[in-house]
């Protein structure tokens, strides 16, 4: 079973329509939501274990022109 974590993303203003247009379909993400309140989108992030996750959020998330900082929330098991 993959593990999966939350992505918040704060933005720059006025850059979140790119910063969503050029999440959506990359590697790691399985959905990609614009939201509205401290965070202008929230990604969903699978793969094998937490390393995984880690390297999907520095090579397909943070390095994406318009993102100014994020927070990942790995979801545990209940």
């Amino acid at each position: 079973m993959p593990t999966r974590a939350y992505v918040l993303i704060q933005t720059t203003a006025g850059r979140t329509g790119q910063a969503f247009q050029t999440l959506r379909g990359r590697p790691g993400l399985v959905a990609v939501d614009a939201v509205t309140g401290p965070y202008d989108i929230i990604a969903t992030v699978e793969g094998k274990d937490v390393d995984e996750i880690g390297r999907i959020v520095l090579s397909q998330i943070q390095n994406v022109e318009g993102i100014s900082r994020t927070v990942t929330c790995v979801a545990v098991a209940a």
